[in-house]
């Protein structure tokens, strides 16, 4: 790339755009930030000091300690901290400090790629390039149980399946922030596409987009 872009990509829960955005930020040599694992961390910082989810001056403070270049992503994918981040990911004071922080992220000089819930809607609405990755909630449960499994686990698809869709429903209906296609985003459904078909597509959309 000849000149910084900054690449959103938003979509729901196990649809893919974790994969996407590490594959895409390699490709064009851009700075990667996964936006979950910044509200992962403030939850993990109040289970680890015993402060109630919900107790928002805690939450802020969390919030505040966050640095985006010490996020450990393998404690942090923990499922209870995941579960956790949904709850905190509620509170507006919360996300005003987090966004600010992305923000500043997305202002790398060599660019960037972020992936979250809202990155082209309100972190960067002016994002050279936005995708919503979408799948079913049925694939994106069988692709979670895969993972829990490779990685030498046990889980049921039936919970693993409700667990999608509850967060789903908390993602798409809070008030600050939720979770929807921006208005110029490109959509990118990857429920029968392997990952090297979703690359592809989504490598596509940026070069047309850019006039590479």
């Amino acid at each position: 790339m000849s000149t910084s872009i900054t690449i959103a990509i938003d979509g729901p829960a196990g649809a893919g755009k974790g994969t996407l955005a590490r594959r895409l930020a390699d490709y064009y040599h851009l700075a990667l930030l996964d936006t979950g694992l910044t509200y992962r961390a403030v939850a993990h910082m109040l289970i680890e000091k015993g402060w109630p989810l919900d107790d928002v001056a805690h939450a802020i403070e969390a919030a505040r300690l966050v640095e985006l270049g010490h996020l450990d992503r393998k404690v942090l994918s923990a499922h209870a901290v995941g579960e956790a981040a949904s709850r905190v990911a509620v509170i507006p004071e919360v996300r005003k400090i987090l966004v600010d922080k992305q923000r500043e992220f997305a202002r790398a000089p060599q660019g960037a790629v972020l992936d979250g819930r809202d990155i082209g809607t309100v972190v960067c609405p002016d994002a050279d390039v936005k995708l919503y990755v979408t799948a079913s909630a049925e694939v994106r449960a069988q692709r979670r149980l895969a993972e829990i499994e490779a990685n030498g686990g046990t889980a049921d698809f039936t919970g693993i399946l409700a667990d999608i869709v509850r967060r789903d429903e908390r993602d798409t209906g809070r008030a600050d922030s939720p979770l929807r296609p921006a208005d110029d985003a490109h959509l990118l459904d990857t429920s029968e596409m392997d990952i090297e078909a979703a690359f592809s597509a989504a490598r596509d959309i940026v070069d047309r987009v850019l006039g590479s």
